[in-house]
């Protein structure tokens, strides 16, 4: 085994100099995953990284001696016992390599994904039940049984990063960020033409990459119509269903691009904790994107049956009275009285609120959409202020630089 131009390569064949001012002619294939097999021919004296890798490990085998007969027997039995584990749906192995107390109840999904021949659930447990680690369990025991090969996690830029870290830390699985730096650097290591889909196996990306086709393309080409052993796992699966209760809703850029590339994946897992968003129409379109066999857009989720086949449901208030250990949270309402009129809490609220009016006086004949997108700003910008005054002044501050760009594009009165 050799390493050439960033890559691992096996020698199959070596064609000395015929002469002392010739190089050494090398023919190599590839052992990286998104190029195996590929061969390649090189000169290996002209190549700047060639190496050779170190030896291996057959040469040492016999050197001490062979294990005792009680050791190699309880080796055996382990190789076995995962054998089983690996084909009986009703073990786990998940549970026993994470690095987590696994509650009882989050072992539920788990068992549901492994009686289904490919994978389709729905997990809208309520917030704080551990979503993430239920999704982990089925990641990690779908890999060990050897039944997924491609991961990608769809979530909200927001929680990208915990995503990443959550997988890593608990489970011992490496996922790669997909956004603009990994492209870049894909692209300087082995060219520009390269799908950087092609480079890794588990990725993690946005919502907002995904719906957007620089980056949905390339995905599309890396899985073909088809892709046996991929699995999807779109966290905060409710941003994906049309919003409208119409009949026929008009899709959103998110759910467009869900509906197309789900069916390439062999495996789907949703979460959300909010699944329902009073619409039925809207709720059984997003279950058609999980599975479009039992459900169908338009037509309502008729009876328990048929959902609970797809989806784990489970709410504080319930497990609360099984398991008994889950924290309550009480919201206690907290009067703050005696505070002077120019305390810079009041000032700023009562700003920001003539600031919205004036906005809304503004649009007032503009059209809906334009009238939504400024609503949607100002609710932005009080979450902020009831978060810190720190938090407000930065958002603020990206607001007003927002604005100023606006301007100067349309050379227009300021707004």
């Amino acid at each position: 085994m050799v390493r050439v131009r960033a890559r691992s390569f096996l020698v199959e064949e070596v064609v000395p100099p015929a002469r002392p001012s010739e190089q050494t002619l090398v023919r190599l294939s590839c052992l990286d995953d998104d190029a195996q097999g590929d061969e390649l021919a090189v000169l290996w004296e002209r190549e700047v990284d060639a190496e050779i890798a170190g030896a291996a490990g057959w040469t040492m085998v016999g050197r001490k001696g062979f294990d005792p007969a009680k050791l190699f027997s309880a080796y055996l039995h382990t190789l076995r016992w995962n054998g089983v584990t690996a084909a009986d749906p009703r073990l786990m192995q998940a549970p026993f390599r994470a690095g987590i107390q696994v509650k009882a109840y989050q072992l539920e999904p788990l068992r549901k994904a492994l009686k289904m021949p490919r994978v389709g659930l729905f997990i809208a447990d309520d917030v704080g039940l551990g979503k993430t680690i239920e999704a982990g369990l089925i990641v990690r025991e779908l890999l060990m049984r050897q039944r997924v090969r491609k991961i990608v996690v769809s979530c909200p830029a927001s929680v990208v990063l915990q995503w990443r870290d959550e997988l890593e830390r608990r489970f011992g699985l490496t996922f790669a960020v997909f956004d603009r730096n990994y492209v870049l650097a894909r692209r300087r290591e082995r060219g520009y033409g390269v799908n950087p889909w092609t480079t890794h196996s588990r990725f993690i990306l946005s919502h907002s990459l995904l719906r957007d086709e620089n980056y949905a393309g390339p995905l599309r080409d890396w899985l073909g119509d088809f892709e046996p052993g991929s699995l999807l796992i779109l966290d905060e699966a409710h941003n994906a269903a049309p919003a409208s209760s119409a009949k026929y809703a008009i899709d959103s850029a998110l759910t467009k691009s869900v509906r197309d590339l789900a069916p390439r994946f062999e495996h789907r897992l949703f979460l959300s904790a909010t699944p329902h968003n009073g619409h039925s129409n809207s709720f059984s379109s997003l279950l058609e994107l999980l599975d479009p066999l039992r459900f169908c857009r338009g037509v309502p989720v008729e009876g328990p049956k048929l959902l609970d086949t797809v989806m784990v449901r489970r709410l504080k208030s319930d497990l609360r009275e099984i398991v008994g250990d889950l924290p309550r949270r009480d919201v206690i309402q907290v009067d703050i009285d005696g505070l002077p009129k120019d305390a810079p809490d009041l000032l700023l609220a009562e700003l920001l609120d003539r600031y919205a009016t004036l906005r809304a006086e503004r649009l007032a004949t503009a059209r809906k959409t334009a009238q939504a997108a400024s609503k949607l700003v100002t609710t932005h910008l009080q979450k902020r202020l009831l978060s810190s005054v720190e938090a407000f002044a930065r958002t603020l501050k990206v607001h007003r630089a927002s604005l100023e760009r606006a301007e100067d594009r349309s050379q227009g009165p300021p707004r």
